[in-house]
């Protein structure tokens, strides 16, 4: 095998895809996310006594789950948002979505622990760990579906938008895992701030792709 034909090789292992419609990448997300959700409510924990005492005492568990299920909430909304500029469900597509579903898959986990443990620092530090690896994967997702072929169709200005708010997430996640090892309270709080800049997948996106 010549050079040449080595480095053709991975361009058509590519090019298999490119006549794959993404169908199948929105339902198997919106299934995984399905699931993520549905564990969540499985461990939730019911109070020991039928008291409201009983029931506040358990305020990590409602608290961490809250705020676990509106990031699964934000999650999906900005990736449902991504994916509808997705033309072909190429394979660098599909293994970056992967990637992006694998670390949200995490958040159930690390969501009970934090619970168990009252928001002890290490819990937040890795609390904040996944959504920082969350935000990673999904700026990678951004680069794969609005920079490569389907860019013409994306203003600049929306692109360079989604990439600044990436990367604010991605510092005050970071900050977060930091700040946890001595105030916890204030780390958790810098992860629930990052929800606000996510509410919505993109602001006045129809005027801006007007200009």
């Amino acid at each position: 095998m010549t050079t040449a034909d080595k480095k053709m090789k991975p361009m058509q292992m590519d090019s298999m895809y490119m006549g794959s419609t993404p169908e199948r990448v929105y339902a198997f997300s919106d299934g995984v996310f399905a699931i993520i959700i549905t564990i969540m409510v499985l461990e939730l924990k019911s109070p020991r006594a039928a008291s409201f005492s009983a029931l506040g005492e358990l305020w990590p568990t409602w608290l961490s789950y809250g705020v676990s299920y509106a990031f699964i909430a934000v999650v999906w909304m900005n990736h449902h948002y991504l994916l509808k500029y997705a033309k072909a469900a190429t394979l660098r597509l599909m293994w970056a979505n992967f990637a992006h579903l694998f670390s949200v898959s995490l958040i159930p986990f690390f969501t009970d622990w934090l619970a168990e443990t009252r928001l002890m620092p290490v819990p937040v530090m890795m609390y904040a760990f996944v959504f920082l690896l969350a935000n990673i994967t999904y700026l990678w997702l951004v680069w794969e579906l609005l920079c490569d072929e389907t860019d013409r169709a994306v203003p600049v200005r929306v692109r360079r938008l989604l990439h600044v708010r990436s990367f604010i997430t991605i510092s005050l996640f970071a900050g977060a895992m930091v700040v946890a090892f001595w105030f916890p309270l204030i780390a958790f709080a810098m992860i629930c701030s990052c929800l606000i800049l996510y509410l919505r997948p993109e602001l006045r996106t129809k005027n801006l792709m007007l200009k």
